[in-house]
């Protein structure tokens, strides 16, 4: 059953980069699924305080803004597998020794501001893994690294044991060390065993003697490209919707576990697993539908609709209702397994084109000019009540189920002679 299961045959079809970057991300998973479900209550246990929390999110998104910029210039000219390398590097190992030993608002600043390299690294691992694959395989490459993502967080009630055994501080200490060590070493392998995209060898020969300064200054015709494309700002539309939401949770979901909901550190990491463990069955059930990015409309409205429901439940729910938490994780599982690999993949398909690094650093910092007042926002909304960030959440899913119907209209993204995005 599985061998011929539509997934694992492409795993198995796989080659060169696509294969590496799909295998390794695992290597990035489990110890991001270790610390970050602990994030902000460790904040909150170093003393800083709800307005702080967002401040940082929005910080760092603000930053980002600025290396997402510089990403296609330096990715071209650099290369990709180079480019990854110092980036990962720079952008997750180092902030995770950062927040190893933090010890107060100054120490997330720090860490915020090498973490924002980020972006540089992500633009690199996505053409490193895109360019040289299939179009018929990349829903289902997309469909793998999340799976490979949320598989790593079954071991997140592990980090919920060392939060039990030697306390919130030390434990969480503990994890980004064992962080630095994994993501250090991810790097590396990813290095070793991938390749340089042909289009990379390509964009770096034409680079060769051109300086950073004179590559962004062709930024202008690259943005112009942006404007016009409905394929990318469709799928830009989108995925403001699903980042915001991602800034939001990851910022207050374990703020409003512990304080509101009144549950205690040691079970973030217990609901953080289930959420994955649903995830994972919706990816396996549901993954091999999702193969025509025409057929877009069905998966994302009803992914919009459980994110809705999974954010109303934890407004209007009282503390300790288990079986509503519960429920809650669960449509927000099932939401996240139809959504993220559907939005990911119809950026990778509308990015097609010679200028794909410089095209995705500019999708990028739009997204990221967009999204990043909403750390801010959501510590203000915590504030007053720990409620009220997942309520704008909400206000975001029915804002993006009205979106999938705009984009959905006939010969919008695709060409009115094929096959358009039918239910």
């Amino acid at each position: 059953m599985f061998r011929n299961h539509p997934l694992f045959q492409t795993l198995r079809e796989l080659k060169g980069n696509p294969r590496v970057t799909v295998l390794t991300e695992v290597m990035f998973g489990i110890p991001y699924n270790l610390f970050n479900p602990f994030f902000s209550v460790y904040m909150l246990a170093l003393g800083l305080n709800d307005q702080q929390i967002g401040s940082i999110a929005s910080l760092g998104l603000a930053l980002q803004i600025f290396t997402a910029l510089l990403s296609g210039a330096i990715v071209d000219k650099f290369g990709r597998r180079l480019t990854l390398l110092i980036a990962d590097l720079l952008g997750w190992s180092m902030p995770c020794l950062i927040w190893a030993v933090a010890q107060d608002f100054r120490f997330f600043v720090a860490a915020a501001a090498m973490n924002s390299l980020w972006r540089i690294s992500n633009t690199a691992w996505t053409c490193l893994m895109v360019e040289d694959a299939e179009e018929r395989h990349l829903v289902h490459i997309w469909t793998w690294i999340f799976i490979f993502a949320v598989c790593s967080a079954f071991i997140a009630p592990l980090g919920g044991w060392f939060v039990g055994r030697f306390g919130l501080i030390p434990a969480v200490r503990g994890l980004f060390t064992f962080g630095f060590v994994v993501l250090s070493a991810k790097a590396i392998v990813l290095y070793l065993y991938s390749h340089e995209t042909r289009r990379g060898i390509q964009r770096r020969e034409e680079t060769r003697h051109r300086s950073l300064v004179s590559l962004l200054g062709e930024y202008r015709s690259v943005f112009s490209q942006l404007l016009h494309s409905r394929p990318v700002l469709a799928a830009l539309s989108l995925l403001v919707i699903t980042n915001i939401y991602t800034t939001v949770s990851g910022s207050f979901w374990g703020v409003l576990f512990t304080s509101k909901l009144g549950f205690t550190d040691s079970e973030i990491s217990t609901y953080v697993a289930l959420r994955s463990i649903v995830m994972t069955i919706c990816f396996f059930l549901l993954g091999p539908r999702l193969t025509n990015l025409r057929r877009f409309r069905l998966p994302l409205w009803t992914g919009f609709v459980a994110f809705f429901a999974s954010q109303l439940l934890l407004v209007v729910m009282p503390a300790r209702a288990i079986p509503l938490l519960v429920l809650s994780v669960a449509l927000e599982g099932a939401a996240s397994a139809l959504v993220n690999p559907m939005t990911e993949s119809l950026l990778a398909f509308s990015l097609e084109s010679d200028e794909r690094a410089r095209v995705s650093a500019m999708v990028y910092v739009a997204l990221i000019l967009l999204i990043s007042p909403f750390g801010w926002i959501a510590g203000q909304l915590s504030a007053v009540d720990r409620a009220l960030p997942f309520a704008l959440n909400m206000l975001l899913f029915a804002i993006g189920i009205l979106l999938v119907w705009f984009i959905g209209r006939p010969g919008f993204l695709f060409p009115s002679s094929q096959p358009d995005a039918h239910d």
